[in-house]
C-alpha cells in the first residue's frame, strides 16, 4: 500500500497544478465531456459523424465521474480537478500492479527503481492525469503487462490480452502492438512443449480475444447510440491514420530524433538507462557469471523489448506528437529500473578480480547516492519550471466566478484558442468563441444545441452532421466571431510578441479592454535554454542571460461603451458616436 500511497500522492500533486499540454485533450475530450453534461461545447472534425473517429463509450466512461458533481449543482471547475484526481487514482491503482509483479517476478529493488521513476518523472506528471486515449491506454498496458509477468498458479494469457485489448479498443487502437513480445513469448514456450501445450495456449488466446470482443461489442452499442450509425471507431482510427492520403501529416512532421529529444526532456537519465537496458542484460548473461534478477535472461530480453518496439514505430512516422509515446512510458521506467539495478549489482561486487572492488565502499556508495539526487533534482526543477512558467491558462479565468459575468456572455479566444482549458473553467451561461488570429487552419465548431423537445432526442449534437467540417485542415470562417461581440477576452503579451492585423496588442488598448486578472507567463522565445527547461528563481543574484523573460497573459473585460456627447454648435444638435473598434482598426 505504501507503493500506492507514494503514487497516488504524486499525481493528486499533478491533476492540481500540471498544465494541460495538449489542445487536443481539452477540444476532443473535455469539450464532448461538457456537452454530456452540460449540453454545449466544442466540436472538432473528428466527432462528426461524416468521420467518427472519436469514441463516445470513451468520452461517456469519464462524463460519468463528473455527473454527480453536475446533479449537485457543483462548480464546474470541481468537476474538472474530479476528473483529473480520479485519472490519477486509476495510473496509481495500474502502476502498483505493475510494481507488485515486477518484485515478484523481477527483483524488488527493481520494483522501487521502477516506482521512483514513475512517481517523479516529469513524463509521468503529465501523462498520468492527462484525459487522452493514449493515457487510459498506457494505464490497461500497465496492466496487460502485469498479468503477462504474473505466471503464479498459472498463465494469464487471457488477462493479458484482454487487458491490452480493453486499452486498444477504447483507448489507442496502436497501444496492442506493445503485447507483442509477451505473446511471442508463450508461442515459443507453447511450440517447445507438447501438443497439450498448445491447445492450453490456444484456448487461453480465445478466452482473452472473446473478452475483447464483448468489450468492442460494448463500445459500438455505446458509439452506434450517440452517432445513431453502425461503426468501428477504433478501425477508423487505425484507416485514418495509416491508410488514409489525407492523414496526420497535415498536422505537421518532425525529424527522426523528435522523440529521442522528448523522451529526455522528460526522463533525463532514466532514458539513457532504458535505451542501455538490452545490451546491459546481454552481457550480464553472456560475461557474467551470475545473473541480476530471479528470471531467466530470456524473459528479460521479452520484458525489455517492448520499449524498443514502441519508440522504433513512431520514430518511422512523419506525424509526432509527446502523447503519443505515453503508452510506453512504463516500459521505459521498467528498462531504466532493469539497467540501474544491473549497474547497482555491478558496483556492489566484492570478487577482487572485479576492477570495480578496488574501489572504495563509501566512494561507490557516495557516487550511486550522488547519481539518485541528481535525477530527482532535474526532475523537481524539471516539474517546478514547467507549472511556474505555463499554468497561466488554468488560474486567467478565475475571477470569471465571482459573480463577474451574465448569463449569455461571451469569453473570446484570438490567438491563445489552443491554451483554453475548456468550458469547465467558465460559469454557466458563459461561452467560449473565437476571434481570428494568424492561424489559419480548422477551428472546432459547436455542439448542436438543438432541443430534445424537438424530436431529436438525446444529445443531438452528437450525430447531426455539423457544418463546416473537414478532414483535410481547411479554415472555415464561419467559426469565428467578430471582436465586437465579445464581452471578455483572453490575450497574452511578452517582449517577443510580434503585433499584426490580426494578432493586435488587445492588453494594450486600455479604452477598449479593462485588465481583469493578468498572470505571469514565460516569454519561451526570449528565455534561455536553461530558464526554458528548469526553475530559476527569480532573483538579482542570477545572472541576466539566465533569467527568466517573462510576458502577460490577461483576462481582459471590454469596457463599458462611451455614451454620446452632444453639443449645439450653432445652434443645430450634433451627436459624435464611439464606435468599438474592429480587429483591423486595432491593426
Amino acid at each position: 500500500m505504501n507503493a500506492f500511497y507514494a503514487l497516488f500522492a504524486s499525481h493528486i500533486v499533478a491533476a492540481i497544478f500540471s498544465p494541460i499540454q495538449d489542445c487536443d485533450e481539452v477540444f476532443n475530450y473535455w469539450e464532448p465531456t461538457h456537452y454530456l453534461t452540460h449540453g454545449h461545447g466544442f466540436q472538432t472534425w473528428e466527432y462528426s459523424p461524416e468521420y467518427a473517429i472519436r469514441s463516445w463509450a470513451y468520452t461517456g466512461l469519464h462524463a460519468l465521474v463528473t455527473l454527480p458533481v453536475k446533479l449537485a449543482n457543483g462548480d464546474k471547475v470541481a468537476a474538472f480537478y474530479l476528473l483529473r484526481i480520479f485519472l490519477g487514482f486509476i495510473c496509481a491503482l495500474s502502476e502498483t500492479r505493475l510494481f507488485s509483479k515486477i518484485a515478484a517476478t523481477l527483483n524488488p529493488r527493481i520494483a522501487v527503481l521502477f516506482l521512483v521513476i514513475m512517481a517523479t518523472s516529469p513524463g509521468m506528471f503529465h501523462a498520468s492525469v492527462a484525459y487522452l486515449p493514449s493515457s487510459f491506454a498506457m494505464c490497461f498496458v500497465m496492466l496487460g503487462m502485469a498479468a503477462f509477468m504474473d505466471w503464479r498458479g498459472g498463465l494469464r494469457t487471457a488477462q493479458g490480452i484482454w487487458m491490452f485489448g480493453v486499452g486498444a479498443c477504447l483507448g489507442w487502437p496502436f497501444a496492442a502492438a506493445l503485447s507483442a513480445p509477451f505473446l511471442i513469448e508463450e508461442l515459443y514456450l507453447a511450440s517447445i512443449s507438447d501438443t497439450q501445450g498448445m491447445l492450453e495456449l490456444f484456448w487461453r488466446v480465445v478466452d482473452g480475444v472473446v473478452r475483447t470482443l464483448l468489450c468492442l461489442g460494448l463500445q459500438v452499442s455505446v458509439d452506434g447510440f450517440f452517432y445513431k450509425k453502425l461503426l468501428l471507431v477504433p478501425l477508423n482510427i487505425v484507416t485514418y491514420n495509416i491508410f488514409s492520403s489525407k492523414g496526420p501529416e497535415l498536422y505537421g512532421t518532425e525529424p527522426w530524433h523528435f522523440y529521442l529529444r522528448n523522451l529526455f526532456l522528460n526522463f533525463h537519465v532514466w532514458l539513457l538507462l532504458a535505451l542501455s537496458a538490452m545490451p546491459l542484460v546481454l552481457a550480464q548473461h553472456f560475461f557474467r557469471t551470475k545473473g541480476a534478477t530471479k528470471s531467466s535472461w530470456l524473459r528479460g530480453v521479452v520484458f525489455l523489448t517492448p520499449f524498443y518496439i514502441w519508440l522504433a514505430i513512431f520514430t518511422l512516422q512523419p506525424h509526432k506528437e509527446e502523447r503519443f509515446m505515453y503508452p510506453a512510458y512504463p516500459a521505459l521506467a521498467l528498462n531504466a529500473a532493469v539497467a540501474m539495478h544491473i549497474i547497482l549489482a555491478n558496483l556492489g561486487s566484492t570478487d577482487q578480480s572485479d576492477l570495480i572492488a578496488k574501489i572504495p565502499v563509501m566512494l561507490r556508495l557516495a557516487g550511486i547516492l550522488g547519481f539518485i539526487v541528481l535525477a530527482l533534482s532535474v526532475s523537481v526543477l524539471r516539474i517546478m519550471g514547467h507549472i511556474s512558467a505555463y499554468d497561466a491558462p488554468l488560474s486567467v479565468y478565475h475571477p470569471l466566478k465571482a459573480n463577474a459575468t451574465n448569463p449569455g456572455d461571451t469569453v473570446c479566444l484570438g490567438k491563445e484558442w489552443y491554451r483554453f482549458p475548456s468550458h469547465y473553467h467558465l460559469p454557466e451561461g458563459v461561452k467560449a468563441k473565437f476571434i481570428r488570429s494568424e492561424f489559419s487552419g480548422l477551428l472546432p465548431g459547436e455542439f448542436s444545441e438543438v432541443a430534445s423537445g424537438q424530436s431529436f432526442g438525446l444529445f443531438p449534437g452528437t450525430w447531426l452532421v455539423p457544418p463546416g467540417m473537414n478532414d483535410e485542415n481547411r479554415e472555415d470562417l464561419s467559426k469565428y466571431t467578430d471582436v465586437k461581440h465579445c464581452n471578455f477576452l483572453v490575450d497574452s503579451h511578452s517582449p517577443s510578441t510580434e503585433v499584426t492585423g490580426l494578432e493586435p496588442s488587445y492588453i494594450s488598448d486600455n479604452a477598449t479592454w479593462e485588465k481583469v486578472h493578468c498572470v505571469p507567463y514565460l516569454d519561451a522565445a526570449s528565455t534561455n535554454i536553461v530558464g526554458r527547461l528548469f526553475w530559476i528563481p527569480n532573483a538579482t543574484w542570477v545572472p541576466e542571460q539566465y533569467q527568466r523573460v517573462w510576458g502577460e497573459y490577461c483576462l481582459l473585460k471590454r469596457r463599458p461603451q462611451k455614451k454620446p456627447v452632444a453639443s449645439t454648435p450653432a445652434g443645430a444638435e450634433r451627436t459624435r458616436r464611439y464606435d468599438i473598434p474592429s480587429i483591423e482598426t486595432l491593426g
